[in-house]
C-alpha cells in the first residue's frame, strides 16, 4: 500500500511544521522544499510545500494526516486561509474514509503538488488526468521557488531539518 501526500505551511516556523508531518507520516521518500504564493483566500505569507511518498493505505494516511495537523494547531476557520500545517492526500491505495475524494480533486491544477511529486516519481500518473510530467509541462512553474537551503529529513534519522531563517 502507498500514498502520495502534499504538505504545506505558511504560519510560524513553516519548516518545523513540515518536519513534524514527516515525523508522523513516516514517508519512504521526501521531495525538495518549494516556496509558493498562496492560492485563493485572503492576503497571506507564502507557503513552504513538499510531497511525501508514504507506505500506508488511504485510511491510515488520513488518520495520520489528521493527527499531524492537530498536533500543530491547525485551525479551519477561513477557506484557503493561512495555516500552520496542511496535509492533503493526493492519491492512495485502498479505500479512503468517507468524505475523502481521491485523487485529490484539485491536484491536477496545483503546480506546488505536481512539481515535487514529479521529482520523486518521473513516471507518476494522476488517474483521470494523465502523466504528471505532461501536466507540469503545461503549467506556469514561475511561481515555484526551490529552496535548497531548506531540507526535510526522514523520520527517526537523528538528523535535524535545516532551520528556516
Amino acid at each position: 500500500m502507498s500514498a502520495v501526500v502534499s504538505i504545506g505551511s505558511n504560519l510560524g516556523d513553516r519548516l518545523a511544521h513540515l518536519q513534524s508531518a514527516v515525523e508522523v507520516l513516516g514517508p519512504t521518500a521526501i521531495s525538495s522544499v518549494v516556496e509558493t504564493r498562496p492560492v485563493g483566500g485572503p492576503a497571506q505569507r507564502d507557503y513552504l510545500n513538499a510531497v511525501l511518498l508514504c507506505p500506508t493505505d488511504a485510511a491510515t494516511t488520513w488518520r495520520r494526516a489528521q493527527r499531524a495537523e492537530l498536533a500543530r494547531g491547525r485551525a479551519r476557520t477561513v477557506r484557503w486561509g493561512p495555516r500552520t500545517l496542511d496535509v492533503d492526500i493526493v492519491v492512495a491505495d485502498g479505500t479512503p474514509p468517507e468524505g475523502v475524494v481521491l485523487p485529490h480533486p484539485r491536484a491536477h491544477e496545483r503546480v506546488f503538488v505536481l512539481l515535487p511529486w514529479l521529482e520523486l516519481d518521473p513516471d507518476a500518473v494522476l488517474a483521470g488526468y494523465g502523466p504528471v510530467a505532461q501536466l507540469v509541462a503545461a503549467m506556469d512553474v514561475g511561481g515555484v521557488d526551490r529552496r535548497p537551503d531548506l531540507q526535510l529529513v526522514p523520520a527517526g534519522s537523528g538528523a535535524a531539518a535545516r532551520r528556516e531563517s
